[in-house]
């Protein structure tokens, strides 16, 4: 993922609301969003290169989404994949802290990331550029490839938007305010472009929260809501070379959250 906005614990009905686009070479082969045959508790799209995910959710309430971390031109690949950490986490038993902080201690077996990882209760942020873990407090939050809630223009453009949608109770109505946000391909202001290493000019096709590159851009959009219950609404669009769309899922499905 190259952008998440998500709102927790802030809407008036949905305890998790998450905006995401996924910006990746064309080239990489991916499936699109849907539960696992391998493991069938995990919704999520897949990585068919690594075996990994970006995004996704466990049917016990778990999510997790993850980013690249920006900072120059990327080096030698690392040994292990970044989306094997949203796997893992989806697929294993560990709580998000605890989690993240395994994964710190292997932190020179990944490219740098930024990772969000919890459940409805309680969120967690982490990033191999950072010193541990950090608890999300109850909001609305944004990140692109950097830390979380780095004042991009993209993303502080992005939680503005999904922050009016707070009061909205119909997952129809806060979709058509959020897929603009994800689809918006105007670049940012030259003078609110960040520096992160690389080119200006690439600083700025980087910019838009939708790139339509080529050979590198946007592949998916995807919203997702949850409510209390558990009732799950995730709204995936896929698209190709150029930002031509390449199809589109809805789906509603519900959670199995433990009560006590």
């Amino acid at each position: 993922m190259c952008l998440i906005l998500f709102s927790f614990k802030a809407h008036r009905h949905f305890p998790l609301v998450v905006a995401a686009n996924r910006d990746e070479h064309h080239s990489r082969p991916a499936a699109a969003a849907a539960f696992w045959d391998d493991q069938p508790d995990i919704y999520a799209g897949r990585d068919l290169e690594k075996g990994g995910t970006w995004m996704g959710l466990h049917g016990d309430g778990r999510f997790a989404a993850i980013t690249n971390y920006r900072e120059g031109v990327p080096g030698p690949a690392a040994p292990r994949s970044r989306g094997e950490l949203v796997s893992g986490f989806l697929a294993g038993t560990a709580n998000a802290e605890e989690f993240l902080r395994q994964a710190a201690s292997r932190n020179a077996e990944y490219n740098p990331y930024s990772m969000i990882a919890g459940d409805l209760d309680a969120l967690h942020f982490y990033s191999n550029r950072i010193a541990q873990p950090q608890s999300i407090a109850p909001g609305v939050h944004g990140l692109s490839n950097h830390l979380l809630n780095t004042p991009w223009p993209k993303v502080t453009a992005g939680t503005a938007s999904l922050s009016s949608t707070t009061g909205f109770d119909d997952p129809d109505a806060i979709s058509a305010v959020l897929f603009p946000v994800l689809l918006n391909d105007q670049s940012a202001p030259d003078q609110l472009l960040p520096d992160t290493g690389i080119t200006r000019q690439r600083e700025k096709e980087l910019s838009p929260p939708f790139i339509r590159g080529e050979h590198y851009g946007t592949r998916t959009s995807t919203v997702v809501l949850v409510n209390a219950a558990g009732d799950v609404f995730f709204h995936e669009k896929r698209f190709g070379p150029g930002g031509v769309p390449a199809g589109e899922d809805a789906r509603a499905f519900r959670l199995q959250l433990a009560t006590g």
